[in-house]
């Protein structure tokens, strides 16, 4: 009978066990930092009631989640995946610096073409610019969400695809599924739909917002499938937010403007086009810029390898795939 809970072959505990102990470490880690922090602002004189809801607080848990993340996931790949952490996309080569930087370019592209889109249309008055929130000198506040963008950006594709897409196809690789390939893509499905589902408690969220966030998942997550390199995802991810949110002043995923705005706007326009409250990726124009971003993602795999396929190593268990982000495709 075979083993439910390890795979002796592979000396490891199987996926479904690896994905629920590093969720459990991160929330373990979460409110251990979590409690201490609060101990120590109480410590320093803080009044943790005023603390709740602000900026500050946003910043904090923004650093915890980072460092939560970090920390589990490095203790989930050491001792239950049995592999290092670049074998998840994170091999640093000319190749990933390249994704990641043609990442970031998409983003800031696509999200200044949502703005100008709105703009012509009349949704958007523009009020003010450089604009600290509440006050005060832009700079430093627009330090703050820059920070805070880089952070979200990496942490959450580690967490979604990294971890969980990666753990996901290996454990879904049987022939009754397609194989390795049909591991990848049911994977891809499974770690978007679950990264919808993790923004449905965000401020003002909806079910068509949180379908929507599920599709931004499959194209933050395409670069992964078709490269085996985190970089192009965590490149869209943190300029399609910095710039939805600190240069053009729309909500990210329901949560108003940070720190800062290089543009300050006033929202119009039909809700089911701009997102309204929720942020552009609630509405249509946000779909229709993540639909062109995905098909310019596959544009720049094929041009740099030649090639559109999935990337069947995703599935492959550390014993076959040793430290190896990228490897030939074995499968169209």
């Amino acid at each position: 009978m075979t083993n439910p809970f390890f795979n002796a072959q592979e000396r490891r505990l199987r996926a479904f066990w690896r994905l629920l102990l590093q969720l459990v470490l991160f929330v373990i880690i979460v409110l251990i930092i979590g409690r201490l922090t609060l101990e120590v602002f109480s410590l320093l004189g803080g009044e943790t009631e005023v603390l709740a809801g602000s900026a500050v607080a946003f910043a904090a848990g923004i650093g915890i989640s980072l460092v939560a993340a970090v920390i589990s996931v490095w203790l989930a790949v050491r001792f239950f995946d049995r592999r290092p952490l670049s074998g998840l996309g994170l091999r640093l080569d000319r190749d990933w610096w390249l994704d990641l930087g043609f990442g970031l370019s998409l983003g800031a592209l696509l999200m200044t073409a949502v703005f100008l889109v709105e703009l012509s249309a009349g949704w958007v008055t523009v009020t003010d610019t450089f604009e600290a929130v509440g006050g005060g000198p832009f700079f430093p506040a627009v330090l703050a969400p820059l920070v805070i963008f880089l952070l979200v950006g990496f942490y959450e594709e580690l967490i979604y695809r990294g971890y969980q897409l990666k753990n996901l196809a290996e454990g879904l690789n049987y022939p009754g599924l397609g194989g390795p390939k049909g591991a990848v893509v049911l994977a891809f499905a499974i770690s978007s739909s679950i990264f919808g589902l993790g923004h449905f408690l965000n401020p003002n969220a909806t079910i068509v917002s949180t379908m929507n966030i599920a599709f931004a998942g499959l194209v933050l997550g395409l670069g992964y499938v078709l490269t085996g390199r985190l970089a192009i995802g965590i490149g869209f991810h943190i300029t399609w937010n910095f710039f939805q949110n600190t240069v053009f002043g729309f909500p990210v995923s329901g949560i108003e403007p940070l720190g800062a705005t290089f543009i300050s706007i006033e929202q119009g326009g039909p809700r089911v086009f701009t997102g309204d409250i929720f942020g552009p990726e609630a509405g249509l124009i946000g779909v229709f810029a993540l639909l062109v971003g995905g098909l310019l993602i596959a544009l720049w795999v094929s041009v740099r390898s030649g090639k559109i396929a999935v990337e069947t190593s995703l599935a492959e268990p550390p014993t076959v795939a040793t430290d190896r982000t990228v490897t030939p495709n074995t499968e169209g």
